[in-house]
C-alpha cells in the first residue's frame, strides 16, 4: 500500500498592477519603465497579459525590494 504525503498547497502568485507596483515601491511610472528598459533591466519586466495589460507578479516585486534593502545595508 503506497503512503501519499500530503504537501501543503501554496497560494495562487498575486499578480500586480501598475498602481500597486508604484504604491508599494515607491517609483513613478516613468522611473519604473525606464529602469525596465536599461541592458540589463534594474526593474522587472512586466508581464502582458492582453493586449493593453501588464503585471508583476508579487513575488518578483518583494524580491527587487529585499536586493535593494540588502544593498543599501551593504553600502554602510
Amino acid at each position: 500500500m503506497k503512503t501519499q504525503v500530503n504537501t501543503p498547497a501554496r497560494p495562487p502568485e498575486t499578480l500586480l498592477r501598475l498602481p500597486a507596483v508604484v504604491a508599494r515601491v515607491g517609483l513613478q511610472k516613468s522611473a519604473i519603465y525606464e529602469m525596465m528598459n536599461r541592458t540589463p533591466p534594474a526593474f522587472p519586466r512586466a508581464l502582458k497579459i492582453s493586449r493593453r495589460a501588464v503585471v508583476w507578479p508579487a513575488s518578483t516585486i518583494e524580491r527587487w525590494i529585499s536586493e535593494r534593502m540588502a544593498d543599501a545595508k551593504g553600502q554602510s
